[in-house]
């Protein structure tokens, strides 16, 4: 039995266009285009797998003659490289993606504020599991989801999974922006990756790249200059161009509507619906620099989220209140200053207590509300911490003794925190965007990867246990500027307390006494799990150099 099926390619200026398939022995099939710049067509196929693609005569200001160029559909959602060509699925005759099953709908995940990010790249995160060497894929994550779960992750941020070209990628520069990378698994993989996410009430945010594409992204061959900017948009920055920009200030007045706008509002949209995720982060938005955009695809994404809770992440580099405040379209700003700044401290480069008290408040800077920020020690783009450490000359002991101290800034600061693959036990490679960079998964045999993977489950299990780290709320009620000692607490309305005391010294402290405690009584200590008495409002404690100690109220 056959049935109607429907193929169609907005492409508003092109003269004409044809459809050709395995259904037609790739012999073309006329198209009609209407009002609204569709060229349509309507044929009966019975249920199957078919491929497909356009020819059309392109549009490209570089040249006189309008050639005739072979596309795939700019919003295929499956693709066959290696053909050039769509792939599409009928059943029970109609278009589908796949046949999967939803379980864990309704299953609840955690509140923005609530959230502690893990950024995961899929190739590389299993890779060196077991020395295997092989590329990971969606199905290898599923498999350390429990890890992530007794690490404490609540959130998994994977880099780019739509469809790029070659054999290993980061996946910034998007060939098909409806289509999942289809060496990491099928459809049906990464939707399944997403369910046991969420059925171990872990949230799961995609990486969305909206700036730029990579050049033979099917709308660059149909008509260029009707997405995208026909040359770059910053010509003094060469750096920070990584590919064809999209125009978001162009307007197609005939048909009214801005092209960019619509095409990327499809994407937003198409991935919130079929693949019920929880969060994007929106890559280089220094560089896209249109805001009006930004704030109408945020709105977007929350609109076709509902009612779940939706995080919207800006990666603009460096941060910028404007991203976050008041009528701002992003619910939170990587902030890339943390880094630099904690990294400059945990090394002994420098202590400065009015630019530390910045560093651990973002109120300071402008923004509003612990959502606003992500702190991060390392990311895709920035080294391990290890390695950062290496570099000045920190090693083994003394990197670990660091490392903590940095952790412990990082979970006590307001603001959400990210967490690299591999930083929570100490991966010591650098980052290499064009290669395999597989995880030492090994490492934590060792008894010192180990303690500080232990050093994290600890500190964000109190992030749990204790919502004062989910607030704005920091005071800063003790500093000794030549000891290089600061403390300072974090606390809700509803009563509970954080107090966090750092040596940023090269000294051993000895029963050194913390004046102005907000309260006396006990106080436990998180990290070692030990009970301190304080009175008067003083706390007697012992820190090594470069160590902090954070204590909860009893």
């Amino acid at each position: 039995m056959t049935n109607k099926i429907e193929f169609k390619l907005f492409a508003p200026r092109n003269k004409q266009a044809a459809l050709m398939g395995s259904f037609s022995s790739w012999n073309q099939i006329s198209m009609t285009k209407n009002e609204q710049g569709f060229f349509q067509t309507v044929i009966e196929l019975e249920d199957g797998i078919y491929q497909y693609k356009f020819r059309v005569q392109q549009l490209n200001s570089n040249s006189e003659v309008e050639q005739w160029v072979d596309v795939i559909d700019p919003y295929s959602t499956n693709v066959n490289e290696a053909e050039g060509t769509s792939v599409l699925q009928v059943k029970d005759g109609k278009k589908i993606i796949d046949d999967y099953v939803w379980q864990y709908n309704n299953k609840t995940l955690p509140e923005n504020q609530e959230i502690v990010l893990y950024e995961i790249h899929v190739a590389d995160f299993t890779r060196g599991d077991n020395n295997s060497g092989r590329q990971g894929k969606y199905n290898d994550i599923i498999t350390k989801l429990d890890y992530l779960s007794d690490l404490g992750i609540n959130t998994i941020q994977l880099m780019p999974v739509t469809e790029f070209t070659g054999s290993y990628s980061w996946g910034y520069k998007v060939r098909h922006f409806f289509a999942t990378e289809s060496s990491y698994g099928s459809t049906t993989d990464l939707k399944q990756l997403i369910d046991e996410c969420h059925a171990r009430g872990i949230r799961f945010i995609i990486d969305g790249i909206y700036n730029h594409s990579d050049e033979e992204c099917p709308l660059l061959l149909i008509d260029r200059d009707y997405w995208y900017y026909h040359s770059a948009k910053n010509p003094d920055d060469p750096d920070s161009y990584w590919g064809p920009e999209f125009n978001y200030e162009y307007c197609d007045e005939e048909l009214d509507i801005k092209p960019a706008w619509q095409f990327v509002g499809d994407v937003v949209r198409f991935w919130i619906e079929e693949y019920h995720i929880d969060g994007i982060r929106f890559d280089a938005l220094k560089q896209l620099g249109n805001y009006d955009f930004l704030d109408w695809i945020a709105q977007q994404a929350k609109q076709v989220a509902g009612e779940k809770s939706f995080y919207n992440v800006g990666e603009h580099i460096p941060e910028t209140p404007e991203l976050t405040v008041d009528s701002g379209s992003m619910d939170g700003c990587w902030r890339e200053s943390f880094r630099i700044f904690v990294l400059d401290y945990v090394s002994g480069k420098t202590f400065n207590l009015e630019q530390l008290k910045e560093v651990l408040d973002a109120k300071r800077q402008g923004f509003s509300y612990a959502t606003n920020i992500v702190h991060y020690l390392a990311s895709h783009d920035r080294n391990h911490l290890m390695v950062e450490l290496a570099d000045r000359g920190i090693f083994d002991a003394a990197a670990f003794q660091r490392a903590k101290l940095a952790v412990v800034l990082q979970m006590t600061a307001v603001g959400i925190p990210m967490i690299s693959m591999g930083e929570e036990f100490g991966q010591d490679t650098r980052q290499t965007p064009n290669q395999p960079n597989p995880l030492k998964w090994s490492l934590l045999e060792n008894a010192a990867n180990r303690n500080l993977w232990v050093h994290y489950q600890k500190l964000i299990n109190l992030r749990y246990q204790n919502s004062a780290l989910h607030t704005e709320n920091i005071e800063f009620f003790y500093a000794d500027p030549e000891a290089k000692l600061l403390a300072y607490q974090r606390w809700n309305d509803s009563g509970s307390r954080v107090v966090v005391v750092v040596n940023l010294g090269d000294r051993h402290l000895t029963n050194y006494c913390v004046k102005n405690l907000p309260t006396d009584g006990a106080w436990h200590e998180w990290i070692s799990d030990t009970v301190a008495q304080a009175s008067e409002n003083n706390l007697y404690v012992d820190l090594l150099e470069y160590e902090a100690k954070v204590f909860g109220s009893q």
